[in-house]
């Protein structure tokens, strides 16, 4: 049987991430859920939706990258999480430009 050195692998070296590190990604978490919560009792017209998907999207970006590690990956599995967030995004125009122009 073949066997394979893993043993220089970037996995396997501890990545750690220090408590004020998820306590400040947490108080931004929470202040941006301040935010939309503020932002929803104020008439932007259209300008709402594109406001709220603009924060959802930063906190998300902050939770995949603290919270779930991603900053620890390699490169390639960081490009497949890109690929499906853009098409995510995709999606998620064409419904309201549908939305909108209907």
């Amino acid at each position: 049987m073949e066997q394979h050195d893993h043993s220089s692998s970037p996995h396997d070296a501890p990545h750690t991430v220090s408590y004020v590190t998820y306590l400040l990604i947490w108080l931004a978490l929470v202040m941006l859920t301040g935010l939309t919560v503020a932002l929803a009792g104020v008439d932007l017209g259209r300008w709402i939706i594109i406001t709220a998907l603009t924060i959802a999207s930063i906190k998300t970006m902050l939770v995949l990258e603290v919270f779930m590690h991603l900053k620890f990956e390699d490169k390639t599995f960081r490009l497949f999480v890109l690929v499906a967030c853009v098409t995510f995004a995709i999606f998620i125009t064409l419904t309201f430009f549908d939305y909108a122009f209907a």
